[in-house]
């Protein structure tokens, strides 16, 4: 049998309005009081109906979070650590990702405001989405252009990419290949992209430019390259493994840099020179951004973005 908010009331031997109070977070209670009553909640597996709330013109306390995968390590850090932010903040998340699947994407959006949730964050890669443009619920981005009026919070993408080029001139690379994510749309993404062929064409040294999408890894490096700047750290570990493969000596006669180093990167591949985002800042900025909209969504906002630092091998 389904618990009520009456049964939660009995056993925690407060009145249905102290429990009421508890979980919209109104008013002024005793510690003691809110533990009881949190108590029995958890004995009862009471859960708050949301959509219930919501048609009652209160806060879901829900945010919807969609990312392209949780699988990579980067990835998998940031949405941890919003959960993890949200939840001291009062707010449950539903998880959503989208596979790099526009009609994924399409049914999770779908699924998200049918919950009634009280935002959004999305890391969405499946540009071009209309229903964005459509959504009248407070969404924030992170790195991706989804419309005009959302708001965009990401790390400065032009510095990471800047700092990649240096990496490989300081280490006299002379044959640099370039992994690009052919985007076009005015992402913050591009902008590491366009930092490294800056930084290549000021030092004179010509680069190859390679289509992360299409470019088959295996059947490309080490090739002719002494240097690599790839577009994350997943596919730089995956170079780095070929290039060993081939006889190479990495960070030696053979060098490439990761982008993201996020924090198990770091840990289990310490030699792996990457630029290193800030995971923790990033989610914060993310929240307070997104907390902003929902208290006023016709907020115009402009996040700065964050300094990315770079994380040097250990040798």
């Amino acid at each position: 049998m389904v618990a009520k908010l009456k049964d939660v009331a009995k056993l925690a031997g407060v009145s249905v309005t102290t429990v009421s109070r508890v979980i919209n977070n109104y008013g002024s209670l005793s510690e003691k009081t809110i533990n009881k009553v949190h108590e029995a909640m958890r004995e009862l597996n009471y859960q708050p109906n949301a959509l219930a709330r919501a048609v009652q013109g209160k806060p879901s306390k829900f945010i919807g979070l969609i990312f392209p995968n949780i699988i990579n390590p980067f990835y998998a850090e940031l949405v941890n650590d919003l959960e993890y932010r949200l939840f001291a903040k009062g707010y449950k998340t539903i998880i959503a990702s989208s596979a790099q699947n526009p009609d994924i994407e399409y049914d999770y959006l779908a699924m998200l405001m049918a919950n009634q949730v009280d935002g959004i964050i999305s890391g969405s890669h499946n540009l071009g989405i209309k229903e964005y443009q459509r959504i009248k619920a407070p969404i924030v981005s992170f790195d991706r252009y989804l419309a005009d009026n959302i708001p965009i919070v990401s790390a400065d993408s032009y510095r990471g990419g800047q700092m990649a080029a240096e990496y490989l001139i300081s280490k006299n690379v002379k044959h640099p290949a370039v992994l690009i994510d052919e985007d076009t749309s005015v992402s913050p993404t591009l902008n590491r992209v366009q930092g490294a062929v800056d930084c290549f064409a000021a030092h004179r040294i010509e680069y190859v430019p390679l289509d992360a999408q299409k470019t088959d890894l295996q059947a490309t490096f080490p090739g002719k390259y002494d240097g690599v700047v790839a577009t994350n750290d997943v596919d730089a570990l995956k170079i780095i493994h070929l290039a060993v493969r081939a006889g190479k000596q990495i960070n030696k006669n053979f060098h490439v840099t990761g982008y993201d180093g996020s924090k198990m990167i770091r840990e289990l591949s310490p030699e792996l020179p990457t630029v290193q985002q800030p995971t923790a800042a990033l989610s914060e900025l993310l929240i307070d951004t997104l907390m902003k909209r929902i208290k006023n969504p016709a907020a115009r906002l402009n996040p700065q973005p964050l300094m990315v630092d770079f994380h040097y091998p250990e040798i």
